[in-house]
């Protein structure tokens, strides 16, 4: 955006801010027990970028700015910046903030966390995609820092919201595993660590020096419950006070209970397919008695557009998820800077689909096995059954193999597939995010292509995403991204399924505001 739309929208960020604290209820001295649907792999808030690992985070530490429940960026540890120049931006931290052990956050903490995370040794998906941009740090003083990018940086302010400040004195010297028995869980955050089991709970408690409004409850549980059916029959019976992600088949029973309440909001998160693009010889790809193939078909361009229109994105909206997705074939919703609406979701046709398979050498199809993680998304694996079925149809004998997403992505990210089911929420509130970590060439470098295992590479699409990112204006940085977001669709890169809508359900007389980045706040569950 433009520095002047910009400084206007800081302005704004803050006075929503303001506002929501203003009116949030006092604290309270009640337990709060809260059902997720999926554990976190690590408690290291820098370890892996994964959407479990960031919603635990976020209960105890912050960053520097946030998103709101709209995925506008807010003041957090940050509570103002300016612009010194077009490539420095200064930081003025909360003097009020504090560390759980009660020291104070200062700016050489904020060094170290912004540094920390290229240090990390074996992470299936690296932050530093979010800190490549910055080449300089100056502490100017215990609450001021400043920040310089290589070249104009307008992305900067949405990266950082992704960067969660830890304590250097708390941190130094551990290794990521050792946060799970609580060494270096000391943020500056809402809640305090208490303790974790893994696979099954978190147990916090309100940190009382909070600087901002403190929390309505004294003490949380976040109970990891990835059963649909367990997970709600958990809220029904009272062991939990509200749950995420509500089965889609008991989406009428709950809007009907007059003990519940329901809330629901279309996400940043896309559902996708990854194809590998780049081996001659693909390790899942099969002839149809089971045989590996000399040639990868996915390499095809055609194929890949077969298996997209061969995909009946209505039909799983309406069948699988109850109508609780929105199908698509861009990479964000259209809230979202950067989405480009001339790209529509392709129309079922797979006779089409065949010819496409037939010109490219496959008359008669191939096999196939299709990857899912089968706890991690809404219906994952149910997706992935319906789309073998369609593929299956148009000649591809497609099989499903799921799996935790934890073992998944440990295979996911040595290659180990030829096609998988992924999702990828815009944590910086644009089409820029998914760009950079699902389809840009692979560059640790330069932080790009954090969840591209398969290493998809479009030159093409790099030159326009290179340039998009280092543009200020508006208009042209939007142009640009619709541009990188069309190449990358019309090459096959990625197959987009469709925007989650996420659901709540709570105990009636409990309020929650839904958030577009699909993650489930503890603090933002209040009495009525």
């Amino acid at each position: 955006m433009s520095w002047p739309r910009m400084e206007l929208r800081v302005l704004l960020a803050a006075s929503c801010l303001l506002l929501f604290t203003s009116v949030a209820p006092p604290a309270a001295a009640q337990e709060f027990k809260l059902a997720m649907s999926s554990p976190p792999t690590s408690m290291d808030p820098h370890f892996y970028n994964l959407f479990p690992n960031i919603n635990v985070s976020d209960h105890i530490f912050e960053q520097l700015v946030a998103m709101d429940a709209d995925s506008h960026i807010i003041p957090a540890l940050a509570e103002s910046w300016t612009l010194v120049n077009n490539l420095t931006w200064e930081f003025k931290l909360r003097k009020g903030a504090k560390f759980h052990d009660g020291s104070p956050l200062t700016a050489e903490d904020v060094a170290w966390s912004l540094d920390r995370p290229a240090t990390i040794v074996g992470s299936p998906g690296k932050f530093d995609t979010y800190t490549k941009a910055i080449i300089n740090k100056k502490i100017i003083d215990p609450y001021t820092i400043q920040l310089t990018t290589r070249e104009p940086y307008p992305l900067l302010l949405a990266d950082l919201t992704s960067i969660y400040i830890v304590s250097k004195k708390a941190t130094q010297g551990l290794s990521s595993d050792d946060f799970a028995s609580g060494k270096g869980m000391i943020g500056t955050g809402p809640f305090k660590f208490v303790r974790f089991q893994r696979d099954d709970r978190i147990e916090l408690e309100r940190n009382n020096d909070y600087w901002g409004k403190k929390p309505a409850w004294s003490k949380v549980t976040l109970r990891f419950i990835p059963n649909d059916a367990t997970r709600l029959a958990a809220l029904l019976a009272g062991d939990v006070q509200a749950i995420e992600n509500v089965p889609t088949p008991d989406l009428a029973k709950v809007r009907s209970d007059k003990g519940l309440s329901f809330y629901s909001k279309v996400s940043h998160r896309v559902i996708y397919l990854y194809p590998d693009t780049r081996r001659e010889k693909s390790p899942f790809v099969t002839d149809k008695d089971g045989q590996p193939l000399d040639k990868n078909p996915l390499m095809d361009v055609r194929v890949r557009h077969a298996l997209s229109i061969a995909i009946n994105r209505d039909a799983i909206r309406d069948r699988v998820m109850e109508g609780l997705s929105e199908p698509t074939i861009n990479l964000v919703p259209a809230a979202l800077f950067g989405h480009n609406p001339n790209l529509k979701p392709p129309k079922y046709d797979p006779e089409t689909a065949k010819k496409l398979l037939a010109e490219a050498g496959y008359p008669n199809g191939f096999g196939l096995t299709l990857h899912t993680p089968n706890n991690r998304y809404i219906n994952d694996e149910k997706i992935a059954q319906t789309i073998a079925q369609m593929w299956s149809r148009i000649g591809i004998a497609t099989k499903v193999e799921g799996a935790p997403m934890s073992v998944y992505a440990a295979r996911g990210a040595k290659s180990e597939y030829s096609i998988g089911l992924l999702g990828w929420g815009a944590q910086t509130g644009e089409v820029s995010s998914p760009l950079r970590a699902m389809v840009a060439c692979d560059n640790p470098a330069k932080g790009m292509g954090a969840v591209n295992w398969l290493k998809y590479c479009n030159p093409k699409m790099d030159a326009v995403l290179a340039k998009a990112l280092n543009s200020v204006d508006d208009k042209e940085r939007s142009g640009l991204l619709q541009q990188a977001t069309a190449i990358v669709i019309e090459d096959g890169g990625v197959i987009p399924i469709h925007q989650q809508v996420t659901t709540w359900a709570t105990k009636k007389g409990i309020v929650y505001v839904p958030r577009t980045d699909e993650r489930t706040h503890a603090y933002q569950f209040y009495p009525q």
